[in-house]
């Protein structure tokens, strides 16, 4: 989702090919050997793998919403923020949402510990409209699917909780015309199928 929504902010086509991950065509393994999505090949073969990375690459080449400009912050910044969203905050998210996976009983400690850092963010948009400043920016977008998925392991649980400006950033973005774009759901991918392009 995060590749999707830069690409899309900053109007750049290409062939979009879902993937089920589950059934990973062959083109895509030998792009991308690690075998996860995002996989961005560009046109002179150069293969981007992470989705911080092609948010990153999209946006220098176009950023007509100025999500490399906030107003309150710095790229640096944002940078950092969304380092500590990915080794923090997504490690309790993995182990909240599929305790099975790391053999837990639940994962309600770790959203416990994750709502710790939620509680940091709503300190941040209490003084202003985004993370960022005034307009959603990079660490915004950057951090919101990951919200998003928290929040709807136990939407309810979620929303009763005291973070009105959290609910409030996430609400307005689920409404937003830019997430709807991006929730477009595709057929899955097969060799010789006629191209999608996206956005």
């Amino acid at each position: 989702m995060r590749a999707r929504l830069a690409l899309a902010a900053s109007g750049t086509t290409c062939e979009l090919r879902e993937i089920v991950l589950r059934s990973k065509p062959a083109p895509m393994l030998a792009a991308s050997p690690k075998g996860t999505v995002p996989v961005l090949i560009l046109a002179d073969g150069q293969v981007i793998e992470q989705s911080l990375e092609i948010m990153l690459w999209a946006l220098r080449r176009n950023d007509p919403h100025a999500w490399l400009a906030p107003t309150d912050s710095s790229l640096p910044d944002m940078l950092s923020l969304i380092e500590t969203c990915e080794q923090v905050f997504k490690h309790h998210l993995d182990r909240y949402k599929y305790p099975q996976r790391y053999d837990l009983p639940d994962g309600l400690m770790h959203r416990d510990q994750a709502a710790g850092w939620l509680m940091e963010l709503e300190r941040q948009l209490a003084c202003r409209p985004c993370l960022s400043g005034d307009h959603p920016a990079l660490a915004d977008m950057a951090i919101l699917p990951f919200v998003r998925q928290y929040a709807h392991t136990d939407l309810a649980w979620f929303q009763a909780q005291p973070w009105p400006q959290v609910l409030r950033w996430l609400e307005e973005w689920k409404g937003s015309d830019l997430f709807e774009q991006v929730m477009e759901k595709y057929v899955p991918w097969e060799e010789g199928q006629e191209r999608v392009l996206f956005p």
